[in-house]
């Protein structure tokens, strides 16, 4: 099955190259592109992309608020956003609009294109070291973050899928969580499967975020 993707970026040069390596893929084609977040949405409602692969820094509407339409209107396409290492901030506004993930931009192409196999399949992005970076920093940014809910926020689930969550949040792969509580990793992707289904979460890196806004895993440096 062929992955369908539109790139958003107002660099023609970088929409050139992705262009340039996805032509060579056979099972991923670019269907569409855009110059800047509202031609993104308007794009993805006429062609309905598997993937959108979206620049965050965009001219008119940039790439966050791009996402949230996207990710909340009625189609199931997911977005990954692009960045650099020093826009943390516009990549959790990214996360938290729906973005199932988030690559770098001097990432090599071909790395490029396993992201986007898998969030296409219905995985999350996610890479641990990134992320515990990412959502500590911004977890202790009380006047850019919402204040946590309290923990009755997670009610419904119960202790062991509370501990899995606290492992998800700390950025454990499935199989790191798996060994951490002596289970196999059948049961590890068992747990997440019903986490997501009880916290109606879009995927893994909801589940991060969850864990953090409900002070499961501790923000860095308290």
């Amino acid at each position: 099955m062929t992955i369908r993707v539109l790139l958003a970026d107002d660099q023609p040069l970088v929409r050139a190259a992705l262009r340039m390596v996805i032509t060579d893929t056979p099972d991923v084609e670019v269907v569409g592109e855009a110059g800047d977040g509202a031609e993104a949405v308007r794009l993805t409602g006429e062609l309905a992309p598997d993937v959108v692969v979206m620049d965050i820094r965009m001219p008119g509407m940039d790439g966050i608020e791009a996402t949230r339409l996207i990710t909340t209107g009625p189609g199931t396409t997911r977005v990954v956003v692009l960045t650099t290492f020093d826009d943390d901030d516009y990549v959790y506004g990214a996360l938290r609009a729906g973005a199932s993930g988030f690559l770098v931009k001097d990432m090599a192409l071909d790395d490029i294109l396993a992201a986007v196999r898998v969030v296409a399949s219905g995985d999350a992005l996610i890479a641990p070291s990134v992320t515990r970076r990412l959502i500590k920093e911004f977890a202790a940014r009380p006047a850019t973050t919402p204040p946590p809910p309290p923990r009755a926020a997670l009610g419904g689930i119960t202790d062991r899928e509370r501990e899995v969550l606290t492992l998800v949040g700390s950025g454990l792969s499935n199989a790191e969580i798996a060994d951490r509580l002596c289970i196999s990793v059948a049961t590890a992707k068992t747990y997440l499967t019903r986490l997501l289904a009880k916290l109606d979460a879009r995927d893994r890196v909801q589940l991060v975020i969850l864990a953090y806004e409900a002070g499961l895993v501790a923000p860095s440096g308290s």
